[in-house]
């Protein structure tokens, strides 16, 4: 049976919480505020709901790639290994994986979040797979990282799992720069499985993040509600709309919180007060697409080598096995 432990962070969440709030919609031009901020309990709920949608196909996508090629995947990294992954959700995904080496040896597993609600879902979904030990970390991805590589044993090889496209995230440089500190933290013999959403349709992706029950919509607007829980919000839903965008230059959705007065709000722990016109937007979230080839430069430039790609036709999807070179 797995064992799951949590080592929980030391720095005041929620001081960094409002101070992430405040730079950002203190932000000259366009005010923003970051989307790891979307997965409290509520949030991490309704994302599940989203990777149902039939609009949505990433989720699928991954996991039909993973059903097929995990076994193959996976031989391509030396045993022993020890398994760590940079944003693990519920761990459905990842089961396909863990499942796939737990058949060649026993498996330590640490998942790494900043949502103790998504590390709770991933305990359960995987409390029940044998000859895996579950070790969450509760704390930001890097910093997680490095705590597995310094405990890991001289002769473990690292996997590092970063799934559901997340790097899409990033804008281009800085998610060249996170693989870049990535990079620097993995020794001979360790792997990178990295997941990208690829070019597809704008009318296709525009459906995906606005989703015709409006579970998106619920979603982002929960980031809001979640400031109003947190740090003593007075933001009033009912005045603002969910807007998905694609931007053809960056090749990127766009979600965004729209205005539809001119209002201001007030956040007490973050010690703001902030004016709103009409149809101003609060920038929420990116998502970037990939070409193929584009991932295999990308992995040259911050010090991998592309081994293999692995591809899903129905939602174009990418997993891309980068070796530290």
């Amino acid at each position: 049976m797995p064992q799951a432990a949590i080592a929980r962070p030391t720095a005041d969440f929620t001081t960094q919480f409002a101070e992430d709030v405040r730079a950002g919609l203190e932000k000259p031009g366009q005010k923003e505020l970051p989307s790891k901020y979307f997965y409290d309990d509520i949030g991490s709920a309704l994302f599940e709901v989203i990777c149902l949608l039939p609009e949505y196909g990433l989720t699928r996508a991954g996991e039909r790639v993973l059903r097929r090629h995990a076994e193959e995947i996976t031989a391509r990294v030396a045993p022993p290994l020890v398994v760590a992954e940079l944003g693990s959700g519920s761990g459905k995904k990842t089961r396909l994986i863990l499942e796939a080496i737990a058949r060649q040896q026993p498996t330590l597993y640490h998942p790494i979040e900043i949502s103790r609600a998504a590390l709770s879902m991933c305990e359960h979904e995987l409390d029940q797979l044998g000859s895996v030990s579950v070790r969450g970390i509760e704390t930001g991805y890097l910093d997680g990282l490095r705590k597995v590589a310094a405990s890991r044993k001289r002769d473990q090889h690292l996997l590092v799992l970063f799934l559901g496209s997340s790097i899409g995230n990033f804008d281009r440089a800085p998610g060249e720069e996170f693989l870049r500190n990535i990079r620097a933290v993995l020794a001979p013999g360790d792997a990178l499985l990295l997941a990208t959403d690829l070019e597809k349709p704008a009318e296709q992706l525009i459906e995906a993040y606005d989703d015709s029950l409006g579970v998106t919509a619920a979603f982002n607007l929960n980031l809001l509600a979640r400031i109003n829980r947190e740090l003593d919000g007075d933001f009033d839903l009912t005045r603002f709309r969910h807007a998905a965008r694609y931007n053809e230059r960056e090749r990127r959705i766009e979600m965004h919180l729209r205005s539809t007065a001119d209002q201001t709000v007030t956040i007490r722990r973050s010690d703001l007060s902030v004016t709103f016109r009409k149809d101003e937007t609060i920038w929420t979230e990116s998502s970037h697409k990939y070409a193929p080839e584009e991932i295999k430069e990308m992995a040259r430039r911050t010090g991998f080598r592309c081994d293999g790609q692995w591809f899903d036709n129905e939602w174009p999807f990418a997993e891309n096995l980068l070796l530290p070179v």
